[in-house]
């Protein structure tokens, strides 16, 4: 992070004036009490918010057990399609595909026993490892709530900044706005991609898949685009509630919708006979219940009253201001998706297919609790930079690392003890397990440095930097992580240990961004409100630092 010479030259940091916001090094330590209270209510926070995460996984998990009992060609299709949704607009997809998928899908004639017992089979996580057609659906499905969606979830990301930072500083009405503009601008960019999913099964024979194959995931692919139009509202709803510290009816909700899920799903699936298109429309139903939910407690609730006073015209303003904001969180989301690609050209890939859907599911359920510190921390810090109290966002700022820290701790301690049982849970083949326990202890480094760096990546939501989020992100991923990995993998042939050495150090990179040079740019900017008049939150707003400005 760069400051601006001219911000220096009038702060009282390089002119010698006396400020309560000076140099961090001039702040006493802040009392046990302050800090015991902060932990309680980031806490409070990240709780409700994990759990509410779960329950939204749990969805595709029960679509994915619902979609392994129908057979081969089912799974074949919704893995296509899921992972074409995933990544659409990554011209290296085709070609992964092309590579792992060289024609119709068949058992092993090797193992036709071992085969025949396991096909259809689900275990504890719903998951086979029997044929390659499972195996497929599992790389993609793992990751499918995490990052089907991973645009809309990043734009969404914006209003952690907006509506965290007006919260805070009591302009209330201003929330409502937000969503509103939000939810408009989420729907717009959701056409354009609805029309590429319509014509899914289309594009997969121009790519020279397998007719059969594309002509399912084309299927499965149009009965997404309704929870395509679900997801990004539904979004907006849990960060605008977020924002307020109001998450247990998002927990309450998600956890509605879980259950009612399997309801639908069995009733889409099974009784209207619609196979694998059903579980695909199951999903969106699903998501449309949790958003309806969620839009009847905002409309009746007092608590929120002073944040929602009906539709507004001002939502149509500003659109450019908000993608300024969005179009980095949704950057700082795909960022990883390249590194999962990359293993589609590792050697035996029908074994490091199975071993990577193993990981990322692991990894993907013990992320969920540094993501919950992560969305608790940009609650808190933005809601502190709106209320102007810079000392309380760097307290927070201070606890949540430590959290994180011990977090990661405690998370890979579990993960090394229970390397040679996990396995088991997915799989009866003896090289899958040792395979799982090698890469159990990869994912206990990279599921600490993760932790940091989820903490430091929600900071950077909360003050509105996401632009430099996304610079980061560039450097640790795209210069030193997937060099890193095709390091790993293809020179040095590590083979399976390749994306989580290379997440651990791109998490690594990440967690070099110092928090206390965020607590520098916090005092400028509280300053220059002082001078100027200005919000913080104005200053977020107009992005000065691209005329000159502070960052």
């Amino acid at each position: 992070m760069v400051i601006n010479k001219a911000s220096m030259e009038e702060s009282p940091v390089a002119t010698g004036e006396k400020d309560d916001d000076d140099h961090v090094s001039s702040v006493p330590p802040p009392p046990p009490l302050a800090v015991r209270e902060e932990a309680k209510r980031q806490l409070r926070l990240a709780g409700p918010i994990v759990a509410g995460a779960l329950l939204r996984y749990v969805i595709q998990m029960i679509s994915v057990m619902f979609v392994g009992h129908l057979g081969e060609l089912p799974l074949a299709g919704a893995s296509m399609a899921s992972s074409f949704a995933t990544v659409t607009g990554y011209s290296i997809l085709p070609k992964v595909q092309a590579q792992q998928l060289d024609g119709p899908i068949t058992q092993n004639p090797a193992q036709p026993a071992e085969q025949e017992r396991n096909v259809g089979r689900t275990n504890l996580f719903f998951f086979s490892t029997s044929t390659y057609g499972t195996n497929y659906y599992k790389f993609y499905s793992t990751y499918m709530h995490g990052y089907i969606f991973a645009g809309q979830l990043g734009m969404a990301s914006a209003l952690d900044t907006l509506c965290g930072q007006a919260f805070g500083a009591e302009h209330y009405h201003l929330l409502g706005i937000y969503k509103q503009r939000a939810m408009l601008l989420l729907t717009v960019v959701s056409v354009p991609l609805a029309v590429v999913w319509f014509y899914t099964g289309e594009i997969l024979r121009l790519l020279w898949q397998d007719a059969d194959i594309a002509a399912e995931a084309g299927a499965y692919a149009r009965w997404m685009i309704l929870a395509l139009f679900a997801y990004g509202p539904l979004q907006c709803h849990v960060r605008f509630l977020q924002a307020q510290n109001i998450v247990l009816p998002v927990m309450a909700s998600s956890g509605a919708a879980a259950l009612c899920h399997l309801l639908v799903c069995w009733l889409l699936v099974y009784v209207a006979g619609l196979g694998s298109k059903g579980a695909a429309l199951s999903n969106a139903v699903s998501y449309w219940i949790n958003l309806a939910v969620l839009a009847v407690y905002v409309r009746v609730s007092s608590s929120c009253k002073k944040t929602w006073t009906g539709f507004s015209t001002e939502a149509f303003r500003d659109a450019l201001g908000f993608f300024r904001l969005a179009i980095p969180s949704a950057l700082m989301m795909w960022s990883f998706e390249i590194i999962v690609l990359l293993s589609g050209r590792l050697p035996n890939p029908k074994l490091e297919t199975s071993v990577l859907s193993i990981s990322l599911n692991t990894a993907f359920l013990v992320w969920m609790i540094p993501f919950g510190l992560g969305s608790a921390i940009s609650t808190r810090v933005s809601n502190e930079l709106g209320a102007g109290r810079p000392h309380a966002a760097r307290l927070a700022v201070r606890v949540v690392v430590f959290m994180a820290v011990s977090e990661g701790l405690v998370i890979g301690l579990v993960l090394v003890c229970a390397r040679h049982i996990w396995g088991h849970a997915y799989s009866n083949e003896e090289e899958v397990i040792r395979y799982v326990a090698k890469m159990m202890v990869v994912l206990s480094v990279s599921n600490f440095f993760d932790g940091i760096q989820c903490a430091l990546s929600g900071v950077a939501r909360g003050s509105g930097w996401q632009k430099v989020g996304a610079c980061v992100n560039l450097g640790a991923y795209y210069i030193v992580g997937i060099p890193s990995a095709y390091l790993i993998a293809f020179v040095l042939h590590v083979g399976g240990m390749a994306s989580g050495l290379s997440s651990s150090m791109a998490s690594w990179c990440k967690s070099c961004y110092s928090w206390e040079s965020l607590y520098a740019q916090i005092g400028i900017k509280r300053r220059q409100m002082r001078r100027t008049g200005f919000s913080i939150l104005h200053f977020h707003l107009i992005w000065r630092h691209e005329d000159g400005g502070d960052i």
